[in-house]
């Protein structure tokens, strides 16, 4: 049941969101081409684009960065336990039983428990990840001169795949999650909008 509207995302959070999306979608098919999983723009073409959109993420990364140690929105991806075993719960089984989420989103906490927690180990464990072995690949030729003579590129490329089929994972678990609002496109309208509706939360 509605009890009321919220101005929960903010026109950056919104921008950052979108645009983070549509970069990492086409780095993951550039990516997957580059790989030979299948053949679209070619490999050189494939390559570029790749390199375009890391270089664009990286960006928008320091831009995120910025907007989130200046306004304090860093904290909404703190971890937390409140809530967390109900939140899951119903993920697991009240979601099939219409159940209402138990959570109830605020300006101070925005995510879940789980969604802070899935956001922040994409930040500081897959991120990285694909932005470290990324970097590595690109100046593979500059190894010598930093004294990573020893380093395997072969296993490099493996990491970098490594982080990229979690970064899918987190997408495909994204797209299923926008779904699971108080109604199918409650979520995704709350970000194009900025507004979410309030509904009845345990």
């Amino acid at each position: 049941m509605t009890t009321g509207r919220i101005y929960l995302f903010k026109g950056f959070e919104r921008f950052w969101h979108w645009a983070q999306a549509l970069l990492i979608i086409g780095m993951l098919a550039t990516g997957f081409e580059v790989h030979g999983t299948f053949r679209l723009l070619g490999f050189e073409r494939a390559v570029q684009w790749h390199t375009v959109g890391a270089w664009s993420l990286v960006g928008l990364w320091v831009f995120a960065i910025f907007w989130h140690l200046t306004t304090g929105e860093w904290r909404q991806y703190l971890p937390t336990t409140h809530k967390a075993l109900a939140v899951a719960r119903f993920y697991a089984v009240g979601i099939f039983k219409g159940e209402p989420h138990p959570y109830r989103p605020t300006l101070q906490r925005k995510h879940n428990p789980l969604q802070a927690m899935a956001y922040l180990l994409v930040m500081v464990l897959v991120g990285p990840l694909i932005w470290v072995t990324g970097a590595l690949y690109l100046f593979h030729a500059s190894w010598a001169a930093w004294g990573l003579s020893g380093l395997s590129l072969q296993w490099v490329a493996v990491a970098h795949t490594a982080g990229a089929f979690l970064m899918l994972a987190f997408l495909i678990s994204h797209l299923y999650l926008i779904t699971t609002g108080p109604t199918v496109g409650a979520h995704l309208k709350a970000m194009l909008t900025g507004w979410e509706d309030r509904h009845d939360a345990a």
